[in-house]
């Protein structure tokens, strides 16, 4: 059953009010026009809501229970309001990003810590995967925000940030590759080396399929996974060096557990971060707000690579 909003706007005034008289002089329209609509609301609901008596009106028991009613319909349009109010000045609301696992310590760290402590009501979902996935994930609704390496177009992605990012070396300072003054460092010279990288179809383990296949120089793949830890870890060992872009070691970089060389060949020095959302999606403003704030502070979104206040 469908009720004007305003009938019952109507019957909720001449109760509270006493008469129908009175409801009117509230409303500031004639008494006919508030007996006619609560005439129709009778008619709708098939009873009587109203009881005359000599002193004004008061509501039968099916009236006290849309009188009820009334009152929850209340109470709900004023937390919805209230809700609403809330979420567009940024208090409510959750966002999700499907992230390259390169960008995790990049993300967690200030970008996010001060992000949230100025925003306390926004919930954050964030979940790693391959550029494959999170790709599909953008495209399908089940991420807000993606944060992704080497992907250049695609027609149902808005790419809000491109940078570059090239892919270097990373490896142990003690690596024979970090004494030699040779920069940046030949195909032809890295092959001699083991490396540990993704797995095959991993998005920048295609980029080094891919350059070593054009120079056709051979591939020495010491460790393969799955985990940018196990990478590092590897190299900060000196089992392997390994291939990544700056932002995804800036902590080891700092700290000089591992050292970085750049690479011939335009595959790794034109590689580039990307921030991307689906064409067509209408961003929750608390959406559009982290966007610009990572835009602001992330490493992999400054050509630099470096923070903001350093």
């Amino acid at each position: 059953m469908e009720i004007p909003h305003q009938r019952l706007i109507y019957f909720q005034l001449t109760v509270e009010t006493g008469s129908i008289r009175a409801a009117a002089a509230r409303l500031d329209i004639a008494p006919s026009a508030v007996s006619r609509q609560i005439a129709l609301l009778e008619s709708a609901v098939e009873a009587t809501l109203l009881e005359r008596r000599r002193d004004g009106v008061c509501p039968t028991p099916e009236g006290e229970l849309l009188l009820d009613y009334c009152h929850r319909r209340t109470r709900l349009d004023r937390h919805f309001s209230d809700a609403l109010d809330a979420y567009q000045r940024l208090e409510t609301g959750q966002i999700t990003l499907r992230v390259g696992e390169g960008f995790v310590g990049d993300l967690i760290g200030h970008p996010l810590r001060e992000f949230t402590e100025s925003h306390r009501g926004i919930r954050l979902k964030i979940d790693t995967g391959s550029t494959r996935e999170i790709i599909e994930a953008v495209v399908n609704d089940e991420a807000d925000i993606g944060l992704m390496y080497h992907e250049q177009v695609h027609p149902h992605l808005r790419f809000w940030q491109s940078t570059r990012q090239p892919l270097v070396l990373l490896m142990a300072p003690q690596h024979p590759l970090a004494q030699q003054e040779q920069d940046p460092i030949t195909l032809a010279a890295l092959a001699d080396h083991p490396l540990a990288l993704w797995h095959p179809g991993h998005g920048v383990r295609e980029l080094v399929d891919l350059a070593f296949r054009e120079a056709s120089q051979p591939l020495a793949v010491g460790i393969q996974t799955g985990s940018l830890e196990v990478l590092k870890h590897s190299a900060r060992a000196g089992l392997c060096a390994t291939l990544l872009p700056r932002f995804a070691a800036a902590r080891e970089l700092e700290e000089g557990s591992l050292v970085a060389r750049d690479v011939v060949g335009k595959h790794f020095t034109q590689a580039n971060a990307h921030m991307v959302t689906r064409v067509g999606r209408r961003m929750p403003r608390a959406g559009l707000q982290l966007l610009r704030h990572l835009q602001h502070w992330m490493r992999a979104f400054r050509c630099d690579g470096a923070s903001p206040d350093t």
